[in-house]
């Protein structure tokens, strides 16, 4: 049997004179990992998932604890990685909970203050510990879906009504709010397999959750669930809206296409009249015989000038029955 340290053997004193208790550790070395796993007899399968970061979200059941991976994301707006799945590993045992993060999330401080404030009204437990940690992750969604929400009705709102310049950062919103909704629903697709595998499994294992923690439980899957529809059909709206918007583009372009086009048609009757005048214009300065060129008066110009007016005048007239012009 392999002889534990002296501070080991305190901590296991301890722990076996204390129940309710939690230790949440952010950011374990292999050390850590090894000595922590030595200490509560965690499986080697849970410790590799740890040490590698698993990102697949799951509810393990083993002989003396239940192994939780419950991602939340990072909610800093400026920093670099927003939005981005941070792991949340937990441990539930029969008189405590550990917890590992590799990222500095604000859930644990979340959960120690609601203790402090619940702990003459409610018996603490490390199920109930349990089920506060998955709320708390759970329920940092509900901002970001209500931002998302006003963005969606707001783009929605807007796609058919904004013309010209104003339409110009639409389809950056529309492909900003996208990324996000992508983002929800790939933190929150597989949580409510977590929770009902948490729900399904415990009558399995050794820790037995009290019927009220189920309770909580079923609340958390039914919130999960509605904020999965609600992600969907914004996704639906914003597809829409992305539609909408493309075929308003080809609207637009298909009305200054067809502007275009009556210029062009114009411009061509226009020179078409001008092209016989040109002609006529033409001759009378080339060195050639013109009617009129021997004699001395300008009659024959002045009938020339009056007719190519006439001929003018009398093409507009034609043009503008005919829709030329």
């Amino acid at each position: 049997m392999p002889v534990r340290t002296e501070e080991e053997k305190t901590v296991s004193e301890v722990l076996v004179e204390t129940s309710n208790w939690w230790i949440n550790m952010m950011s374990p070395t292999d050390d850590e990992m090894r000595s922590l796993g030595k200490l509560f007899r965690i499986h080697p399968l849970t410790t590799e998932d740890i040490q590698a970061q698993e990102s697949r979200e799951k509810c393990e059941i083993f002989q003396n604890y239940i192994f939780i991976n419950y991602r939340t994301f990072e909610s800093d707006y400026v920093s670099p990685n927003y939005l981005e799945p941070i792991n949340f590993y937990i441990l539930l045992f029969k008189n405590g909970v550990l917890t590992f993060h590799f990222q500095p999330v604000p859930h644990p401080y979340n959960v120690r203050k609601r203790i402090h404030h619940l702990k003459d009204f409610i018996h603490i437990t490390p199920e109930w510990i349990n089920y506060a940690i998955i709320d708390d992750i759970t329920d940092s969604f509900g901002p970001l879906i209500q931002q998302t929400e006003l963005e969606v009705d707001s783009i929605d709102d807007l796609v058919l009504v904004l013309s010209g310049s104003e339409q110009n950062d639409m389809l950056r919103r529309i492909g900003s709010c996208r990324k996000i909704v992508m983002h929800l629903l790939r933190l929150l697709g597989t949580k409510a397999d977590v929770i009902r595998s948490l729900i399904k499994r415990h009558d399995d294992k050794a820790v037995e959750l009290g019927y009220e923690v189920l309770l909580y439980f079923g609340d958390i899957q039914d919130h999960i669930i509605t904020m999965v529809q609600n992600v969907t059909h914004y996704d639906l709206i914003l597809g829409r809206a992305h539609r909408n918007y493309l075929g308003q583009i080809s609207i637009e372009l298909s009305q200054a296409g067809a502007t275009t086009n009556d210029v062009v048609n114009r411009l061509t009757f226009l020179a078409t009249i001008a092209v016989p005048l040109n002609l006529v214009a033409g001759l009378f300065g080339m060195n050639v015989k013109v009617p009129g060129s021997s004699e001395d008066d300008l009659v024959w110009f002045f009938w020339i000038v009056l007719g190519m007016g006439f001929f003018s005048a009398a093409m507009v007239g034609y043009g503008k029955r005919a829709g030329f012009l």
